[in-house]
This record gives C-alpha cells, sequence and structure tokens, in this order.
C-alpha cells in the first residue's frame, strides 16, 4: 500500500500515541460520566452525583452542580471509543455521542466518519491534501476496514462491488446546503477517472480523453449552475444524476448526465448578499477587447438583473474563472461558434433586464421610450428590432377562432421581458447539458454496467423560502425517505440474519405525512395539486391559494400558519430538517411560467443558427 506523505497522514490517521496512551485506555467503569443538555453547545459532559426518582444530581466540569431529568441524560462512551473511525462501534450510540465523536474528530482534521453503513462528512471548508494520486493508489482495491475513511472508500467500494456482482451501483450525496456534496461528488468522479482509466485498451486513439473530459464538464455545469448564496459560496442551484458507464473490463466507456430543478429565477432575482449564476460575473470580468466589444458588455453596476453589483467571492478571481471556463469548453469540443453563442445568450439576459417600459399618460398601455437595451438584445439575438418591441407592447393573441392584437400593460410587459430572460437562460442551460451528454456518450463501446453520482441541491431555510425552495426541500424529503428505508431495511435485514430478535419497523414512514402533504393529488388534495388547481381560475391570486391551503390542511401534523408572521402569503412545513415558512408571492406566475409566443416565433427565425437550434421546439 502506497503511504501517504507524513504531513498528510495526519488528515487520515488518528494519533497512535493518542490510542496507546493513559488517558485512552483509561478505566471507565468506576465514573459516571454523561451529556446533558446545554443551550450553548447542544450537549455537555457532566458527572452523576446522586440520583432521587426522575431527576439526578450531576456535576459539571466547571465544578457547578445541578439537577436534569433522568431522560434528559445520554450515556457517556469510555474514553477508548473517543474518535473512533466508525460510530456503529460505540457502546452507547446516542445524538450527544455522534457528535461528540464527529466534533472531536474534525478538531483533528479527520473529516470523514464511519457510521454503519454510510460514510458522514464535515466540511473543512478548506483544501486538505488527501486527495492526491498518491492517496487514491492507497484506496485502490481495497476494503473498508483496511484503510482509514474516505469517499475514495465508499467510491472503491462501490466500483469493485459493480465489478464482482455485475449490479449497477449508486452513491448518494446528502446533506443540507454547504454541506460539501458537489465537492464530495467530484472526488468521486477524480477517484474512478484514475482508477477505471488503469484498464484502457491498445486500440484507443486517445488514451485518458473521455477521462479529462468528464473531469471538465463539471466547471462548465457549474459556472452555468452554481451560485453564491448566503450559506455557501458555490452553491449548486440544480440536482445532477451523472451515470458512469463500464465496459466488462471496468473501464470508463461513457458517461451521461440528468439535471433537475435548475433555478432559472436567480438569473434575474438575487438577495443583495447573493449572486447570479457564476457565469454572468465570469463573463463581465473576464470578457476583454474584441470580446467585450462584441457581447455589448458594460460595467457590472450598469445591470439591474446584477442587483447587487460586483459581489465578490473570497479567494476567487471572476476573470481567471472566465479563463478556465472556456478552456473547460475547449477540451470538451464546444466550437468556436457554439462559445460565442452562449456568451450571446448570458449577454442578452443582462440586456433584457435593463429594458423599462413607461405607463402611457391616458392610458393603462406600456411604452418603452427608450429602445437602447432592446437593440441590444435584438442584435445579439439576431431578430428585428421592430417586431420584438410589437411582440413585447402588442403582441398577436388567439381570441376565439380569431387572431387579434392586444396592448400590455407596464406589468404585463415586466413580466414578459423577466419570463423571456429565465426561458433563454433555462434553454441555454439545456443546450450545454445536451451538448455535454454529447461529448460523453461513448457509444461505440458495449456498456456493462453503471455507476452513478447523486448530487442535490441541500435542504435549505433561508430568511425568504419560495417555490424553488419548497420543491428543493420535497426532492430531500423523499431522497431522505429513501436513505433511511435502504439503510434501516438492510440492517434489520442484518440482525435477522445473525438471529437477532428484532420487531422489524420501516423508518421511511416518518416522513411519509409531510412528503404527503406536498405530493398528495386528492383526498385531501396537497400543496402542488393545489396549486396546479388554483392555476386553473382567471381570478386566481397567490393570496387565494394560501386561502385554500389553510382551509385544506389547518390541524394537519406538519402544516400551519407561522404566528409571527401576519402576511396572507406566508405558510409553514413541519420538514424533517425542520421548520420552513414559505412566502407563496408569485408562485402561481411560476407554476404556469407562460412565455409569449410571439417572442419565441421570432428566435425561432433568428438569423444565428446557434440561436434557431436553442429555440427549435419553441
Amino acid at each position: 500500500m502506497a503511504d501517504p506523505a507524513p504531513d498528510d497522514a495526519k488528515f487520515l490517521f488518528l494519533d497512535n500515541d493518542f490510542r496507546n496512551s493513559g488517558v485512552a485506555q483509561a478505566d471507565w467503569s468506576a465514573k459516571k460520566m454523561v451529556w446533558i443538555p446545554s443551550e450553548k453547545e447542544g450537549f455537555e459532559a457532566a458527572s452523576i452525583k446522586e440520583e432521587k426518582g426522575d431527576e439526578v444530581l450531576v456535576e459539571l466540569s466547571n465544578g457547578q452542580k445541578m439537577t436534569v431529568n433522568k431522560d434528559d441524560i445520554q450515556k457517556m462512551n469510555p474514553p477508548k471509543f473517543s474518535k473512533v473511525e466508525d460510530m456503529a462501534a460505540l457502546t452507547f450510540l446516542n445524538e450527544a455521542s455522534v457528535l461528540q465523536n464527529l466534533r472531536e474528530r474534525y478538531f483533528s482534521s479527520l473529516i470523514y466518519t464511519y457510521s454503519g453503513l454510510f460514510c458522514v462528512v464535515v466540511n473543512p471548508y478548506k483544501m486538505l491534501p488527501i486527495y492526491s494520486e498518491k492517496i487514491i493508489e492507497m484506496y485502490k482495491g481495497k476494503k473498508r476496514h483496511e484503510v482509514p475513511p474516505h469517499i475514495y472508500s465508499i467510491t472503491d467500494n462501490a466500483y469493485r462491488n459493480m465489478m464482482q456482482d455485475r449490479e449497477d451501483q449508486s452513491i448518494l450525496c446528502t446533506g443540507e446546503s454547504g454541506a460539501g456534496k458537489t465537492e464530495n461528488t467530484k472526488k468521486v468522479i477524480q477517484y474512478l477517472a484514475v482508477v477505471a482509466s488503469s484498464h484502457k485498451g491498445k486500440k484507443d486513439a486517445n488514451p485518458g480523453e473521455l477521462e479529462k473530459q468528464l473531469l471538465q464538464a463539471n466547471p462548465i455545469l457549474e459556472a452555468f449552475g452554481n451560485a453564491k448564496t448566503i450559506k455557501n459560496d458555490n452553491s449548486s442551484r440544480f440536482g445532477k444524476f451523472i451515470k458512469l458507464n463500464f465496459d466488462v473490463t471496468g473501464y470508463i466507456v461513457g458517461a451521461n448526465i440528468d439535471t433537475y430543478l435548475l433555478e432559472k429565477s436567480r438569473c434575474i432575482r438575487q438577495s443583495m448578499t447573493e449572486r447570479a449564476f457564476h457565469i454572468f460575473y465570469y463573463m463581465v470580468a473576464g470578457a476583454k477587447d474584441k470580446l467585450k466589444e462584441e457581447l455589448l458588455l458594460e460595467d457590472f453596476s450598469c445591470y439591474r438583473f446584477l442587483v447587487a453589483g460586483h459581489v465578490e467571492i473570497s479567494g476567487q478571481e471572476d476573470d481567471e474563472m472566465f479563463i478556465e471556463t472556456l478552456e473547460a469548453m475547449e477540451i470538451m469540443g464546444f466550437t468556436e461558434e457554439e462559445r460565442m453563442g452562449m456568451m450571446k445568450v448570458v449577454s442578452t439576459v443582462l440586456q433584457l433586464g435593463n429594458i423599462k417600459f413607461e405607463k402611457e399618460r391616458n392610458s393603462e398601455q406600456a411604452t418603452m421610450p427608450d429602445d437602447t437595451a432592446a437593440q441590444k438584445v435584438c442584435h445579439l439575438q439576431g431578430i428585428n428590432i421592430t417586431d420584438f418591441i410589437r411582440a413585447i407592447l402588442t403582441p398577436r393573441i388567439k381570441v376565439g377562432r380569431e387572431v387579434v392584437q392586444k396592448a400590455q400593460t407596464k406589468q404585463q410587459a415586466d413580466f414578459a421581458v423577466e419570463a423571456l430572460a429565465k426561458a433563454m437562460y433555462e434553454r441555454l442551460f439545456r443546450w450545454i447539458l445536451a451538448r455535454v451528454n454529447k461529448t460523453l456518450d461513448k457509444s461505440k463501446r458495449q456498456s456493462s454496467s453503471f455507476l452513478g453520482i447523486l448530487d442535490i441541491a441541500g435542504f435549505e431555510i433561508f430568511e425568504d423560502n419560495s417555490f424553488e425552495q419548497l420543491c428543493i426541500n420535497y426532492t430531500n424529503e423523499r431522497l431522505q425517505q429513501l436513505f433511511n428505508h435502504t439503510m434501516f431495511v438492510l440492517e434489520q435485514e442484518e440482525y435477522k440474519r445473525e438471529g437477532i430478535q428484532w420487531n422489524f419497523i420501516d423508518f421511511g414512514l416518518d416522513l411519509q405525512p409531510c412528503i404527503e402533504l406536498i405530493e398528495r393529488p386528492n383526498n385531501p388534495p396537497g400543496i402542488l395539486a393545489l396549486l396546479d388547481e388554483e392555476c386553473w381560475f382567471p381570478k386566481a391570486t397567490d393570496v387565494s391559494f394560501v386561502e385554500k391551503l389553510l382551509n385544506t390542511h389547518t390541524g394537519h401534523v406538519k402544516f400551519s400558519k407561522p404566528k409571527q408572521h401576519k402576511d396572507k402569503l406566508m405558510f409553514t412545513v413541519l420538514h424533517y430538517a425542520g421548520k420552513v415558512d414559505y412566502n407563496a408571492a408569485n408562485w402561481l406566475t411560476k407554476n404556469m411560467d407562460p412565455l409569449n409566443d410571439n417572442v419565441t416565433a421570432l428566435l425561432n427565425n433568428s438569423s444565428s443558427t446557434f440561436i434557431q437550434d436553442l429555440w427549435k421546439d419553441g
């Protein structure tokens, strides 16, 4: 086994001096150490001094004595279990002991810990030297107990199981926003790109090309699908399932990526401390001279859709990231025409935000006093300015059997432009994904098995939670249910094999009430069904939708009206990860997502073949 460098070993291996110290091997039987609840720390250590019925007198480390309820006490493990690599080995498996073990390991720079069948990682928010090729070699072909906990070990075991059992495998990365799911997904791909490339055949014209492209797909998708949020500087604003295909010898022969729930509204609206998608900042900061001129780019402060201007990310240079993104596109085989087409769409989205409408003096009709931004949009998209303005201000609509021109209000025109910006960005993202998949699909080689990696946006509780957060949190509820069911069913089947007496429990059912509250189609309809239903009524509003929710679900164990909010648009859902107050403003619009057919027809006939391709099914 290739040993890591001495300096790197401390990030993987527990200090042997610690393992063999007198403290670690101390006699525990004479001590009555326990964990008691603490408002500040969650739990703190105490020793039992006296027990009186349901109450216990304990002494804290600072000498303070206090009385606590016996039910609030959790047993502490002997010191020999301190910083244990697999928490399933703990004598007392309780919440306090699990948290303490993770905490002790984290402060010793040991971020990976096993918990039975799965691996827990605590985000260090810094780079650790435990992902080199030397470390990869150390984990290759090793059983889990032979090496320290690591995402590489989980990956290698999945890979070996796929090869030995000829069964498809999947790795699920779960956790709240900012937990490190995307980074660990990248480590899984990195590991497999190295391990599986060692099986290359002699006939390959470009050995390692697919692996290189596989690693470069991520920077492109992150540039267009990730953003800075309050909790995370590189938050995935979409979910993805990466499917790596292998031949019978274990060599990667292709890949495919499916994406879900792109938060397209982020390209037009963010809070003051957050950013739109990274690519907007990369491009505005990184495009120089001729490119800047071709894309009609201006300073950050000129764009309404970049509400806070140039929100910077510590330790990241946006102009350098722009160069890296373009290089990744080149490795993926994107042509110069395709790259320019993509950048023009991104610039167009920014220009759409600068189109301003006013209300005519003697009517409700919208007017566009200054068409400068509109002209830039049309130049970038290869469409006629007069036709575009007409399509926005007086679109042709079908009334019965007739087609008539209908003047739009300022509100309708504003909405049409924002809807176009979102649709344009979403179509670009879908095009990029299809283009990446085309490069990664090496279908000429026969696939035998696949290994999938799921990386979805983590559970979110923000100050303002909208429709996007409900979709993300609902997805996490379903994933957590699958996780609970799979993990605990497997564990209980092990009990059965070992002859342990046990009453079977399906822990997946614990999440069912919340899931049904959201997804139930009828009797009574859940949140999503009621939202769909309300969208059918012409006079329905976001307020009437929330009123229906309250009438239907008041009294539901997972639903309530927030007491601190008097806003008629607020309602609360009690998720497995916490209570979330949702603001239903614009939910009907987001659910219907209507688009101006007049504008899509123009784009479908653009002078740019790239734009035509983007809107060919429009």
